[in-house]
């Protein structure tokens, strides 16, 4: 059974739209009675083929489903409404509780799992707790696409040939999984380079995880970057995950990575080589999926020939290159760049 669904539009309120999937008429009957009377849109269907339909022409936020159902049963459905959209919740109700088909509802990404007969009150905290969850999922979505649109090519000021240069090698990076090195002055937009490069990627959906490492201490960088066990060290009383794990499958922005220690640059080099590392005081190795965006304010060449970097590590975070351009070198940007600030300036005020 395929489920395509042609309206995304999400309500996240009481107005949430709810799909109850139940054979038992007369359970159908009390849960749409209990979420009528509290306020939410709710339809109600007694198997998966009914259902498949209604996501097709409806806008469903929330779905309580039946465990056994003719012909499939609720976990399945929920799987393939979720493939649908990722978007619905589900909520797995039965009268055949244990722990077995619990742990089963909750890996197929059921919110919540319900016993028969249900406690009425029950199920109404339940999905209250599910449209609250729903809420917080959309405005992180919404905030994730004010971020991404922020960093739209078009978000980067400057009409210059020197930025039209930065403009189209950003273009053709952005897709790959190459590693970059923006190379440029303090104050030239580095970072804002960076997001770009990620949010027009196909890794946007992921998250991009900076990492300053000139502003974080020596002695903490590596803990900060790879994570620890607990008892590494003193004062570790937990295990903590670095930024590199906390980057897989998105991107990780190493900015001032020529302040990088020569022992700390070893472990970078096998990052880079292999996508694996071990925390802090750990044996287990990790392995990551991530692109990485380094960016350096000095000549990485100069620090290669005083022996303060690793060459094999410079060739490694070399590998595409993007010089960004300081505001001496693109005079005619001024105008438009005052034109930017105003018009941010002018956005503040009104906010």
């Amino acid at each position: 059974m395929d489920i395509a669904l042609t309206d995304t539009s999400r309500a996240t309120t009481t107005e949430a739209g709810i799909l109850v999937v139940d054979d038992d008429v007369s359970a159908r009957k009390t849960l749409v009675s209990l979420l009528e009377s509290v306020g939410y849109g709710v339809t109600a269907v007694g198997n998966a083929e009914e259902a498949a339909d209604i996501m097709r022409r409806s806008s469903i936020d929330l779905v309580l489903t039946d465990l056994r159902l003719p012909g499939i049963d609720g976990i399945d459905l929920l799987r393939q409404l979720q493939r649908a959209d990722n978007r619905v919740l589900g909520i797995v109700l039965t009268g055949y509780g244990s722990v077995t088909e619990a742990v089963r509802a909750m890996k197929a990404g059921a919110f919540d799992f319900i016993t028969k007969p249900f406690d009425l009150d029950a199920v109404e905290v339940s999905v209250q707790r599910a449209v609250e969850f729903l809420k917080l999922k959309e405005e992180n979505y919404r905030l994730h696409l004010a971020v991404r649109d922020k960093y739209r090519f078009e978000n980067l000021v400057g009409n210059s040939p020197a930025m039209w240069a930065v403009y189209e090698l950003i273009e053709k990076v952005a897709d790959t999984d190459s590693t970059i090195l923006l190379s440029g002055e303090s104050g030239t937009g580095k970072e804002v380079v960076a997001k770009t490069i990620h949010y027009n990627s196909y890794r946007r959906e992921k998250p991009l995880i900076p990492v300053n490492c000139g502003a974080i201490p020596e002695h903490l960088l590596e803990s900060e970057l790879f994570g620890h066990e607990r008892g590494a060290f003193t004062g570790a009383v937990a295990s903590r995950i670095g930024r590199f794990e906390r980057a897989d499958g998105g991107t990780i922005f190493l900015d001032e990575v020529a302040e990088m220690s020569l022992p700390l640059q070893v472990k970078l080099l096998r990052v880079l080589q292999e996508r694996s590392f071990e925390r802090v005081g750990g044996n287990r190795t990790i392995h990551v999926d991530i692109r990485v965006i380094a960016a350096t304010n000095r000549s990485l060449q100069q620090a290669v020939a005083n022996k303060q970097f690793r060459d094999d590590l410079y060739y490694c975070l070399n590998v595409i290159p993007i010089d960004i351009p300081p505001l001496r070198d693109r005079v005619s940007d001024i105008p438009m760049l005052v034109d930017h600030c105003l018009a941010k300036f002018r956005h503040a005020q009104r906010s």
